[in-house]
């Protein structure tokens, strides 16, 4: 992907080293309340942090945000950002949307956990089958939950071992599908923590977009369910080729194994999701963090014959314990924030403005590559867009992979944050939320046109 051991994404290692040396000390300089809050991490935390990723961010030490609205962070040390990560989707509606803060302070008296339905409730499963299809849900907290309910629903009903999934994918810690390609050999995902399984026994992995690959992985008929997101993201994107998806769902039917459609990310693209927009018709539906305005949730949803087959092995079943399910899954304040998000947030007019900025940002940025010459692109599902450090387009999660440039991603980032901007961490995303506006996505051109010509220089 245009890189060598001198250079990343066209540009010599000396001057994004530069670049990021320079970006670094002016970052420091401007939040010294941050640095002595963090200094050399929070006490008490593994780490120095409450979660092991805050130690991902390429800045010198994570932002210290005061608080959060809308599309922007104020941080310890008065300085606004306008934000384009939203919490890598969780926030994606952005911060605090009103509806939702209304419905948090309106249920934050009457209970916030008690392992019962309520009024939301009653009209809650009916708003999720009416957005996104699917005749029967479930509430879970995280997507990795609801993704780890699904599969386990999938070879409960067909009785098979197996689960495929694609090369590069990422489904959140869901222990099957911690699996890569590495010299085209299906291997554990390198890195893993305390793992001392050979994860490749269960799950089958081949390439994004490969449909060849794909039938050849299924003709054995012992996978349960292939789990996909419609657009690979959460690396480099990857947009699927004319036609993957009905292949997709052909062959999958044909030999009898189930589809799962995940949208945690890919919610970017409309109210109903990748799945509505484009008419696919998976027999299982996960969407994770943002499906509450930044309340912990997630739903799974079954369709119809799906759930009617479960329903048939439920009943013959041993019966105990099924292995899913958490205390705090599906409590009251789940509810109320979910539903506050599908009727008032997640609307056909919000949709449409961060459609609009996003298709701005995606030009601006285009602009900028072409004009000062980089070998970079840009991609775009809905509301979700990505500055890639490579030629593209992306066919599948090798070439993803191979496309990061992880020294060059990291000094753009803290050239972004000194000039007002927060992009997510893991990789060049960006996110347009309601409440982004016009003057933002602009502001977010400018900083990255600057920060181009500091490279391509």
């Amino acid at each position: 992907m245009k890189t060598s051991g001198n250079s990343q994404g066209g540009v010599g290692l000396a001057r994004i080293r530069k670049l990021r040396t320079a970006e670094a000390e002016i970052f420091r300089a401007a939040r010294p309340k941050s640095a002595a809050a963090f200094g050399k991490g929070i006490a008490g935390f593994f780490g120095g942090v409450p979660m092991h990723w805050m130690n991902d961010w390429p800045t010198p030490f994570p932002v210290v945000v005061d608080r959060a609205r809308g599309a922007t962070i104020l941080d310890i040390d008065g300085i606004r950002l306008d934000d384009f990560c939203l919490g890598d989707t969780g926030s994606m509606f952005g911060h605090s949307p009103p509806p939702v803060a209304r419905a948090i302070r309106r249920q934050s008296d009457r209970g916030l956990t008690y392992m019962l339905p309520d009024a939301d409730a009653l009209v809650l499963g009916r708003l999720l089958s009416e957005r996104f299809g699917l005749a029967e849900w479930q509430i879970a907290t995280t997507a990795t939950d609801a993704n780890r309910f699904a599969l386990r629903v999938a070879r409960a009903v067909t009785g098979r071992p197996k689960i495929l999934v694609f090369n590069g994918c990422y489904h959140g810690s869901v222990d099957e599908t911690m699996v890569r390609l590495v010299g085209g050999k299906p291997v554990n995902r390198p890195g893993l923590a305390g793992e001392f399984r050979d994860l490749t026994g269960a799950t089958k992995v081949v390439e994004f977009n490969d449909i060849p690959a794909l039938e050849k992985a299924l003709a054995d008929k012992d996978v349960a369910c292939v789990i996909t997101e419609p657009v690979l993201t959460n690396s480099c994107m990857v947009l699927p080729d004319p036609g993957f998806h009905d292949a997709l769902r052909r062959l999958t039917r044909k030999a009898g194994t189930l589809l799962l459609i995940d949208e945690t990310h890919t919610i970017s693209t409309g109210p109903g999701g990748y799945t509505r927009r484009y008419g696919l018709e998976p027999d299982l539906f996960v969407l994770g963090k943002p499906v509450a305005g930044g309340v912990p949730a997630s739903v799974w949803g079954m369709s119809a014959d799906l759930a009617r087959r479960y329903r048939a092995y439920n009943r013959t079943k041993v019966s105990g314990y099924s292995g899913m399910g958490t205390t705090l899954s599906a409590n009251p304040l789940q509810f109320a924030a979910m539903r506050a998000t599908l009727e008032e947030v997640m609307t056909e007019a919000n949709y449409a403005h961060m459609e609009e900025l996003a298709e701005r940002l995606a030009s601006g940025l285009s602009a900028a590559i072409a004009s000062h010459g980089l070998p970079w692109h840009v991609t775009r599902v809905g509301a979700r867009v990505e500055f890639i450090c490579a030629e593209g387009p992306l066919r599948n999660g090798g070439e993803a992979e191979a496309a990061h440039a992880p020294d060059l991603e990291a000094a753009i980032h803290v050239a972004l944050v000194n000039r007002g901007v927060l992009i997510a961490p893991f990789h060049n995303m960006m996110l347009v939320s309601p409440a982004t506006t016009r003057r933002q996505v602009d502001r977010l051109v400018r900083a990255f046109g600057e920060v181009a010509a500091l490279l391509a220089a």
